[in-house]
């Protein structure tokens, strides 16, 4: 139908007619928006007020003018009428968090060995603990000086 309306010459249109003329429910549709298009052509749209756009541009600059009222509407009103570009570098910050630590556990950074668990040898751990161990220093130390004693074989002296 509304092809009948806006451009009765098309080749639908020659279709459509023969219906509308066999069918009445379609035809009273038809009829009825007819007479809303020709209601339409009819009215004319009212002349705005001369001092329209003054009154519009003092109204504008009366509302940048005034401060927002709080926290909230001001970040309300930058993000509802800012380009974005104080938010850029944020944006960029943070989506490069998100793929160092996204890149991070999928390459798995965090299964990397530490110092801690780093593997020594027999010889270099037992050192570590005699380091550690002050009674196990204290007894070498007694067996130092019982290799001094000029000579094992004698009897102890009591």
């Amino acid at each position: 139908m509304p092809d009948l309306l806006l451009d009765p010459t098309s080749s639908f249109s020659v279709e459509a007619r023969s219906h509308l003329n066999s069918c009445t429910a379609c035809h009273q549709e038809f009829v009825s928006l007819q007479s809303t298009f020709a209601l339409l052509d009819t009215w004319e749209a009212p002349e705005p007020s001369p001092y329209f756009d003054q009154k519009l541009a003092v109204r504008l600059r009366e509302e940048q003018a005034n401060p927002p009222e709080n926290w909230f509407e001001r970040m309300k009103s930058r993000l509802l009428f800012n380009t974005g570009r104080q938010f850029r570098p944020a944006l960029v910050g943070s989506m490069a968090l998100i793929l160092l630590v996204g890149g991070g556990t999928f390459a798995g950074l965090s299964n990397l060995p530490s110092h801690e668990e780093r593997t020594v040898s027999a010889t270099v751990g037992d050192l570590q603990i005699l380091d550690k161990n002050d009674q196990a220093l204290q007894q070498m130390d007694q067996l130092f000086q019982d290799d001094d004693s000029p000579d094992d074989s004698s009897p102890p002296r009591s």
